[in-house]
C-alpha cells in the first residue's frame, strides 16, 4: 500500500504558512498594481506576479471552503478586466481575515465598511460572530450544476436558530479528499458518496512537498467501490475525532463488519439529504457537549441555601466582607457561584462518578483513544503515584529511567517495589540526557530472566516525551519488551506530551494509540503467520523479536499533564488506561490508590477545565497543533538565518541529541538556511529517538552566562520572558497551542537586542576582564562536567545479591532515624573514595537544573558523582546543604542491614 519514503526539502514547512505567505504577497503585489500607471510596462510585470500568485492560491484554495477556489477564479476575473483598486482592495479584506482567523470562526474581527461582493456567494448567510463555524467535507465526482444543487439543497436546510453553521467542501477523488483532510483543520465531518475515482488531477508541484506521505499511498488497483471505506479507515487513523458518513449502494447483506464499524452512519441514494444534515448538526453537537461543564454552569445558577462546608460558596463570605472583596472583584463572581462540595443536585462525585462527570472522563477516554480515563486535581505528580500503587506491590521489580521525574521515586517508596534503574545515554556537551536505548532495556530484561526474576518484574516506566523533547518510538519499545516478557505492565510519563495525540504524526510515538495498534496487530492471522515464520527462522539460543500471540497481554497506562501543553487550569492531568486486564487484575487496586491520593473535595473548577478542554483538541486540536508545530520551526529558522543571532546562540537540532545509531532516517535537522525544511514524516514513523519541535533548546555558552543566570538576570527580570528549564549552558524554549505569532516576534526581538547588548559588553572589555570572559566561555563550552550514570545499591539495599532491584523504600525508611546518618563535604567525600571506601546517599540529591536525582537513598556514592557535583555552578541542590555536606549512611547501619538484606533474600529464593 505504501512505498518508501523521501525526504523531501520544502520553502515552508507547513501549507498553512505557505498559504498566509502567499497571501501576504498577493496583497503587496495587487497594491502595487493598483499603482501603477494604464497601458506602461510596469503594470504588466505587476500584473504577471499577481497572475501567479493567483494561480499558485487557486492550487491550495480548491481545499477550502473558504475563502475556496471559486473567490480566487473572481479575483482572477477582476484581473483580466483591470479592475485594480477593487481587486487590491477585496484581497486586503481576505488577507486581513485569514491572518484573523475569521475563517476559521474567529469572532474578533472588526467590522468595516469594505465591499465584499466577491465573497457573498462563498460565505452567504454565514454569522461567524454569534455561531460555531466548521466545513464538511464531501467526497463524489459531482459535475458543476451537481456541486451547485448539493449546495443550495444542503444550504436550505440550514435553520438559523441552529447553535452551528456550516459550509461544504467538495472534492472528486481520493486524493483530494485526502489532501483537504490534511490541509484543512476546520474540517468537522466528512461525508463519502458512492464510489470515488483514486487518482486527482488537480495536485500541483507547488504542494507536492507537503503531502509526501499522502502521495505514497497507491490504490490503483484498487476497485472503486473499495475506495470509499478504505479512506473512512484512514481517516479514523489521521484523525479520528472527524464524524465520517458513507453514502452507498451496495446492498446491505453485502457491507463488510469493518465497514459498518468504520462509519457513524450509512445512509442510501434515495434516502433523504434531510436525514444526513441533521446527523451531522447531531453529531457535532455530542462532541461539542461538555458534560460537567455544562451541569456546573447550571447548578451555579440555581438559588440555593447553603447549610454546609465552604463559606466561600456563593461568594457570601467575600463579597460581603470588608477586607477581602477585592479578591472576589479580581476572580469574578461566576467563580464562587461554581465553587461547591455538592455532589448531588446535577452534580456529581469524583471518587464514585455516576453522573456528567463520568460522562465527561468517557468522552475524554473516546478523544485521547483510551479505553478509560481519570480526571487528577494535583498534577500528575500524583497520577504518577496512584498508577504505581495500583499496579506494584512490594517486591515488584519495575525497569526506570533514572532521570525520570521525582514523583517516579517517590511512588516506588509508596508501593515498596525495586527499581531496577536505567540510564540515558549522556549529552555531555550540553548537561542534558537523552532517553534509554532499547539495547539497553533488553539487556537488563535478559540479566533478570539468566538470574530467574523476569517473573517478578511488573513494569516498565519510562518518560515521553521528556523535558528537553526526546520521544520514544513507543511501539519498537513495547514490541520488543513483550517479546521477553509478554505481560509486562507499561507507564508512559507524558507529562509534557498531551498534545501529541492530535496530530498524526506525533499520535503514532503515544501510549494510547501504540496501544491500540499493537493490540489489533496481535489479533490478526497476518501477525500469526509472521510470528510462526520469525521462530522457525531462530537459532538455538537465539531471543525472538516479536511477541507470542497466545500469550501477549496489552497493558499501557500514560499519564498526561493536561495543563502543561493543553487548555487547563493548573494541576489539572489525566490518567489515560488501554488494559486488556484492566477489570480483571487491576479495576479494584487501582480505584483504592485513586482514593488514597485524590481528595474527597476535589477542586470543580479544574475539573470543568479538563471537560472543556476535551472540547476544544476534539474540535480544534489538529489545527492549534499544527500551528503550535508551525510556530516553532519558524523560530528556529529565524535564529538558524540571523547573522547576529548566530554568533552568540545554536538551535539544538535533532543530530545534537540523537546519536547517528539512532537515527536510521539520517535526519539532521528540521531546518537548513540553504535548502529549506526538511520533511520529518519518515523520521517520526521509523527512527528509535526523535525530537519535539516545540522544545526549542538553545545552546548560549558562547555568550559567557550560564543558563540560570540567562533566565533570571535577561530573560525574566530585563524581558518578562518566562522559561521552565535551564542547564549549565541552555536554556528551553517551548511553543504551545496559546503561542502566538507576536510572542515569537518578540522573543526573536529580545534575543537580537541581548545579541546587542553582549556585543556592546564585549567590545568594552579590558585585557584582565577578557581573560575573565575567556575564561568563562571555555567552562561553559569546553570543560562541562561529565554525566554520571547510576552507579549502583549498595549491597545492603539489594533484593537479591548480584542481580538488579534495590530496595529504595527499605533505605528511604531507614534514614529517617537521624542517629543512622552522619554528614560529609564533598571535598572529604572524593578523598574517602580516593582511599577505596564505600559511601552511601541516605537520601536524593536532585541538583536543579537539571534536575535528575544524581543520587537516590540506598545508592554507592561514586567518583564520577562527586565530580559532576563539585563542577556544578547551580544555585539549588535539593537534598544537598553545604553547610553541613552529603548526607549519608553510617556504616555500623549498612552492616545491620546488609544482614538483614540476606536473610531476606533467602526467603525469596
Amino acid at each position: 500500500m505504501t512505498s518508501p519514503k523521501k525526504t523531501v526539502s520544502a520553502p515552508y514547512y507547513s501549507i498553512g504558512q505557505l498559504r498566509l505567505d502567499h497571501w501576504n504577497e498577493l496583497k503587496c503585489q495587487s497594491e502595487e498594481l493598483a499603482l501603477c500607471k494604464k497601458g506602461s510596462s510596469n503594470e504588466e510585470k505587476q500584473k504577471v506576479r499577481v497572475k501567479k500568485l493567483l494561480e499558485d492560491l487557486s492550487a491550495v484554495e480548491q481545499y477550502f471552503a473558504i475563502p475556496g477556489k471559486a473567490l480566487v477564479q473572481k479575483l482572477e476575473r477582476s484581473l483580466e478586466r483591470a479592475e485594480y483598486m477593487f481587486l487590491a482592495k477585496s484581497i486586503g479584506t481576505t488577507t486581513r481575515k485569514l491572518i484573523s482567523d475569521v475563517y476559521s470562526g474567529n469572532p474578533y474581527f472588526p467590522k468595516e465598511d469594505d465591499s465584499e461582493e466577491l465573497e457573498q456567494d462563498t460565505v452567504k448567510d454565514l454569522n461567524m460572530t454569534s455561531k460555531n463555524y466548521f466545513e464538511v467535507l464531501f467526497l463524489e465526482n459531482l459535475d458543476n450544476s451537481d456541486e451547485t444543487v448539493l449546495h443550495e439543497k444542503l444550504r436550505e436546510l440550514q435553520d438559523p436558530k441552529d447553535q452551528f453553521i456550516y459550509n461544504v467542501i467538495i472534492q472528486h477523488s481520493f486524493q483530494d479528499a485526502l489532501v483537504a483532510l490534511f490541509f484543512n483543520p476546520n474540517i468537522q465531518a466528512v461525508v463519502i458518496r458512492y464510489a470515488p475515482p483514486f487518482r486527482s488531477s488537480n495536485i500541483t508541484e507547488l504542494i507536492k512537498p507537503y503531502i509526501q506521505n499522502l502521495l505514497n499511498i497507491n490504490l490503483d488497483d484498487t476497485p472503486e467501490a473499495q475506495i470509499g471505506p478504505i479512506l473512512g479507515k484512514l481517516i479514523a487513523r489521521f484523525r479520528p475525532e472527524l464524524d465520517v458518513y458513507y453514502v452507498t449502494d451496495t446492498a446491505l447483506g453485502n457491507l463488510e463488519d469493518a465497514t459498518l464499524n468504520t462509519f457513524r452512519r450509512i445512509y442510501y441514494r434515495k434516502e433523504d439529504l434531510q436525514e444526513l444534515h441533521l446527523a451531522i448538526i447531531r453529531g457535532i453537537a455530542e462532541r461539542f457537549h461538555t458534560p460537567f461543564f455544562s451541569a456546573l454552569k447550571k447548578y451555579s445558577q440555581r438559588p440555593t441555601g447553603v447549610f454546609h462546608a465552604m463559606p466561600i460558596s456563593r461568594g457570601n463570605s467575600v463579597f460581603k466582607s470588608k477586607w477581602i472583596k477585592d479578591f472576589g472583584d479580581f476572580y469574578g463572581r461566576n467563580l464562587f457561584l461554581a465553587e461547591t462540595s455538592s455532589t448531588t443536585g446535577g452534580m456529581d462525585s469524583l471518587l464514585q462518578p455516576t453522573g456528567p462527570l463520568k460522562k465527561a472522563q468517557e468522552m475524554a477516554a473516546d478523544a485521547y483513544g483510551a479505553q478509560k480515563t481519570f480526571f487528577v486535581t494535583n498534577g500528575t505528580s500524583t497520577a504518577n503515584k496512584i498508577v504505581l500503587q495500583a499496579l506494584v506491590e512490594p517486591g515488584d521489580l519495575v525497569l526506570i529511567d533514572r532521570d525520570c521525574h521525582k514523583s517516579h521515586h517517590y511512588g516506588l517508596v509508596l508501593s515498596g517495589a525495586f527499581p531496577v534503574y536505567l540510564d540515558s545515554y549522556p549529552i555531555e556537551k550540553y548537561s542534558i540526557y537523552g532517553a534509554v536505548p532499547l539495547e539497553q532495556i533488553e539487556k537488563k530484561l535478559l540479566t533478570l530472566k539468566d538470574a530467574g526474576r523476569l517473573d517478578k518484574v511488573k513494569m516498565l516506566l519510562l518518560t515521553n516525551c521528556t523535558f528537553d523533547g526526546m520521544v520514544y518510538n513507543v511501539q519498537r519499545v513495547m514490541e520488543r519488551v513483550l517479546a521477553i516478557k509478554p505481560d509486562m505492565i507499561f507507564l508512559w510519563d507524558e507529562a509534557w506530551f498531551a498534545f501529541a495525540s492530535f496530530t498524526y504524526t506525533f499520535k503514532q510515538r503515544t501510549g494510547m494509540f501504540s496501544a491500540n495498534k499493537l493490540y489489533e496487530k496481535y489479533q490478526s492471522e497476518d501477525y500469526r503467520k509472521a510470528y510462526k515464520s520469525h521462530i522457525s527462522s531462530l537459532k538455538d539460543g537465539e531471543t525472538p523479536t516479536l511477541p507470542d500471540p497466545d500469550q501477549v497481554k496489552i497493558r499501557v497506562y500514560s499519564t498526561q499533564s493536561t495543563h502543561k501543553t493543553l487548555s487547563s487550569f493548573r494541576q489539572g492531568s489525566m490518567i489515560h488506561i488501554w488494559d486488556e486486564d484492566f477489570r480483571r487484575k487491576s479495576e479494584n487496586t487501582f480505584w483504592e490508590a485513586y482514593m488514597t491520593h485524590m481528595s474527597t473535595s476535589p477542586n470543580y473548577q479544574i475539573l470543568a477545565s479538563l471537560d472543556a478542554g476535551r472540547r476544544q483538541v476534539q474540535f480544534e486540536g489538529y489545527e492549534m497543533v499544527e500551528r503550535c508545530v508551525e510556530l516553532a520551526m519558524v523560530l528556529r529558522a529565524k535564529m538558524v538565518d540571523n547573522p547576529l543571532l548566530r554568533k552568540y546562540f545554536d538551535v539544538l537540532t535533532v543530530k545534537n541529541f540523537i546519536p547517528d545509531k539512532y537515527r536510521e532516517s539520517g535526519l539532521n535537522e528540521y531546518y537548513d538556511s540553504s535548502t529549506g525544511w526538511n520533511r520529518m514524516e519518515e523520521a517520526w514513523e521509523n527512527d528509535e529517538f526523535m525530537l519535539d519541535p516545540t522544545k526549542i533548546t538553545l545552546f548560549i555558552g558562547r555568550t559567557g552566562i550560564d543558563g540560570d543566570t540567562f533566565k533570571n538576570k535577561y530573560l525574566m527580570d530585563q524581558y518578562h520572558i518566562q522559561i521552565n528549564k535551564t542547564s549549565r549552558n541552555t536554556v528551553l524554549f517551548m511553543t504551545n497551542i496559546g503561542t502566538t505569532r507576536g510572542s515569537v516576534a518578540y522573543l526573536t526581538k529580545v534575543l537580537l537586542d541581548i545579541a546587542k547588548e553582549l556585543d556592546q559588553e564585549f567590545d568594552s572589555l579590558n585585557v584582565r576582564e577578557k581573560e575573565l570572559a575567556d575564561s568563562k566561555i571555555q567552562s561553559l563550552t569546553q570543560d562541562v562536567p561529565p554525566l554520571p550514570d547510576f552507579s549502583r545499591f549498595h549491597s545492603s539495599f539489594l533484593a537479591v545479591p548480584g542481580v538488579p532491584g534495590g530496595n529504595l523504600r527499605a533505605a528511604y525508611f531507614l534514614a529517617y532515624y537521624e542517629e543512622n546518618c552522619e554528614y560529609i563535604n564533598l571535598t572529604d567525600c572524593r578523598d574517602t573514595l580516593e582511599e577505596g571506601k564505600e559511601i552511601v546517599a541516605s537520601s536524593f540529591v536532585i541538583p536543579y537544573p537539571p534536575g535528575f536525582p544524581v543520587l537516590v537513598p540506598g545508592q554507592m556514592v561514586s567518583k564520577e558523582i562527586i565530580r559532576f557535583m563539585l563542577a556544578l555552578d547551580v544555585s539549588e541542590i535539593h537534598g544537598y546543604r553545604a553547610d553541613l555536606g552529603l548526607r549519608i549512611f553510617q556504616d555500623s547501619v549498612l552492616n545491620r542491614q546488609k544482614t538483614s538484606t540476606a536473610m531476606g533474600a533467602r526467603s525469596l529464593k
